[in-house]
């Protein structure tokens, strides 16, 4: 039972608090700890590569390592959530990947960065299924698309001031330190975390019982058999998971290779190209923000909530495909980083909706199926930056690269066009019966 705080008889005798809002909070500043430990190396790749002695193909597979683990251990993590709820999984990951984001300071050749890399990605890996999975019992309906949204802008936006951050770090501190502090930030977020969130919002003493009222009957966390047949053959999952193999595929671009090739291919400096560097991630949180406030809005307007996602998603990864293939065309630039930028807010206007996609079509099974989406996408992001280092490697051609991943937006955003983004799979389970 949750025990109310100023609530007395019915659900509608006082107003509802507030404490949903709460998770909410905890979402964004771990989004952001979660995609500055993530970009941070990035920036600190020319650093590295020096101190290491690499070449751009063995840079390519450091931060593949990652990438892979991120991929490996989606599911996992996910269907973890939904056993045993969120809290337990998150407070256990945050310290795993904390940890080895200090221990990335500690390498001393190619084979411990890639290892330990590897293992930091096994605990990132846990972070958004299960703050979906939170959201999923903390928040109503209504509210969790643009809860979606603005946790999205913000982990993009923790991404976008990451290399400019770490451009100041640098400056006072060799690149090892820095990945020490770095990896401080997820400690004091997980010790926060225990002592507030609860998996069942009504064993939480801030909840009372309107707010109560509000949200979702089913408990946090239960005993169930997953649907794995159900998952592994739906149409909406293949195309879920294919429309986010191209966005990862596409947006790892922009956190490994990018601030690599503002110095290379435009001569930037290292400032210069540390302010450069966030810009896309900049744009990206503005396309989740809008994204989660429109579709909503157009929704209670117009109706066909299911059409509107995907029209976002459609318009979101064709539109990023048109800008890549722009930024080819641009002698100048600023006119080129600009278009890159602009792939990246067409790219995230469909990441709200693909979440709140997994949110309505999994029900008590969205941490499985948002691992599951998540672990695809990222397989795509494991191979970009490999694909991405040999081409240049190889060839020297960075046009090739953007041609190269229009076409894999192309393809997601078909997908996009074939998916049903709105039918519960319990409820499809319940029409086969």
């Amino acid at each position: 039972m949750f025990s109310p705080s100023g609530a007395a008889g019915s659900p509608a005798a006082t107003p509802p608090t507030r404490a949903r809002y709460w998770v909410v909070v905890f979402a964004i500043t771990l989004a952001v700890i979660q995609y500055i430990d993530r970009v941070c190396i990035s920036q600190a790749a020319p650093s590295v590569s020096s101190a290491l002695d690499l070449s751009k193909e063995q840079m390519g597979w450091v931060f593949s390592a990652f990438t892979l683990a991120y991929a490996l251990f989606e599911i996992p993590t996910g269907y973890w959530g939904d056993r045993n709820g969120p809290r337990r999984v998150l407070l256990r990951v945050v310290l795993w990947w904390s940890f080895f984001t200090a221990a990335t300071g500690w390498v001393w050749n190619w084979s411990s960065l890639v290892v330990t890399r590897f293992l930091f990605g096994a605990g990132e890996a846990g972070c958004f299924p299960n703050l979906t999975k939170a959201f999923e019992a903390w928040l109503p309906t209504r509210e969790r698309i643009r809860a979606q949204g603005i946790m999205w802008m913000s982990a993009r936006w923790g991404g976008a001031v990451t290399p400019y951050l770490v451009f100041l770090v640098l400056s006072v501190m060799n690149w090892r330190l820095a990945f020490l502090v770095f990896g401080l930030l997820g400690v004091v977020w997980a010790i926060l975390f225990a002592r507030w969130f609860r998996d069942n919002p009504r064993e939480h003493p801030s909840v009372n019982a309107a707010e109560a009222a509000l949200l979702p009957e089913r408990p946090a966390s239960s005993h169930f058999a997953v649907p794995w047949r159900k998952l592994i053959t739906a149409p909406s999952v293949w195309c879920v998971c294919g429309q986010y193999f191209a966005c990862s595929y596409a947006w790892y671009f922009f956190i490994t290779w990018f601030p690599t090739y503002l110095l290379e291919v435009h001569k930037f400096d290292l400032k210069s190209s540390a302010l450069l560097a966030g810009l896309p991630l900049l744009l990206g949180g503005a396309g989740c923000f809008l994204a989660g406030a429109l579709v909503p809005r157009f929704t209670r307007r117009f109706g066909h909530g299911g059409l509107i996602r995907r029209l976002f998603g459609v318009v979101g990864q064709g539109g990023a495909a048109l800008c890549l293939i722009a930024a080819t065309f641009f002698s100048q630039p600023l006119l080129a980083v600009t278009a890159i930028a602009l792939a990246s807010f067409s790219n995230d206007l469909s990441i709200p909706c693909s979440w709140t996609t997994c949110m309505d079509v999994g029900g008590r099974y969205v941490g499985t199926l948002s691992g599951m989406m998540n672990m695809v996408g990222n397989i795509g992001g494991f191979l970009s930056p490999i694909v991405l280092g040999y081409i240049v490697g190889r060839t020297g051609d960075w046009n090739l690269t953007f041609y190269v991943t229009a076409a894999v937006y192309l393809l997601g955003a078909l997908c996009w066009w074939l998916i049903d983004p709105v039918t519960p799979l319990e409820l499809s389970e319940e029409s086969a019966a």
